[in-house]
């Protein structure tokens, strides 16, 4: 096993828990990205940034804010339209069970017995990475998809076979997936695939309810918010189903500095 040594080039490798038990894989340049979505979204703060001493939150109110505004940005902007795409909101006790598996270093996923519950997406990368490409390389599968079922994509990729996977995409745009919460921690010597990185950055989101169920397309087909669970009260907000509740995120721990500055 070789050590690898952080450079300027960050690849983001992601995993996603389907019902199944199957785990779909990404690589990612950022250098290779002319195929990403052309969305016009600023992330504050434009890296992903990490606590120099463990305390109870390593995603900050605005990584928080970021990561549902960009989830809400794509899911109201799905081709066909979907007419019970619902908004995301943030959910702390996911985010709470996030932080304690990314706490482990262990590169899978778990736990076992939260599984059955949840989707769950894993995202690794050592260097400097604009915290948005994870996201956009999710989405970016729906150049394999075809609604409402995939055609190419496979589950199973790449494990079992050689092709392209979509299951990224599809958690991301799962209708009724209305709440998310992401941690991140830096891990030390972290065995990736048999390889040890000396210093990675370990993200983990979950999902709820969980997404992609086999044999289930991700969303209905029609007027945006024409088909929305009737708890909505009839309310939309940029193409989705929308309870009218705003998030607060209140300011979190300032002993913050960018990863690219972290140094072992």
């Amino acid at each position: 096993m070789s050590v690898m040594k952080e450079n300027r080039l960050a690849i983001n490798i992601l995993l996603l828990c389907i019902c199944c038990g199957a785990s779909a894989l990404t690589a990612f340049s950022p250098t290779a990205s002319s195929s990403l979505p052309a969305i016009s979204l600023m992330l504050p703060p434009k890296y992903w940034m990490v606590e120099r001493q463990r305390s109870k939150r390593a995603i900050t109110a605005n990584d928080m804010q970021a990561i549902l505004d960009l989830h809400n940005k794509l899911r109201g902007q799905v081709y066909p339209p979907a007419s019970n795409m619902e908004y995301m909101v943030w959910d702390t006790e996911l985010e709470r069970g996030a932080q304690e598996w990314a706490e482990t270093c262990l590169w899978e996923h778990g736990p076992t017995g939260l599984l059955p519950q949840i989707g769950q997406n894993l995202g690794v990368h050592w260097g400097r990475s604009e915290c948005a490409l994870v996201f956009y390389t999710w989405y970016d599968e729906v150049k394999d998809y075809s609604f409402p079922y995939p055609q190419e994509c496979n589950p199973h990729c790449p494990f079992k076979c050689s092709g392209p996977v979509c299951t990224h995409y599809t958690q991301l745009v799962w209708a009724t997936s209305s709440r998310i919460g992401c941690a991140i921690n830096v891990c030390y010597n972290m065995n990736v695939w048999g390889q040890i990185w000396a210093k990675a950055v370990y993200l983990v989101c979950n999902y709820s309810p969980k997404g992609n169920w086999w044999g289930y397309a991700p969303y209905k087909h029609g007027t945006p918010c024409s088909a929305c669970p009737p708890s909505y009260g009839g309310l939309c907000r940029e193409n989705l189903c929308y309870k009218g509740l705003l998030c607060d995120f209140k300011a979190v721990a300032s002993n913050i500095l960018w990863f690219s500055d972290y140094t072992a």
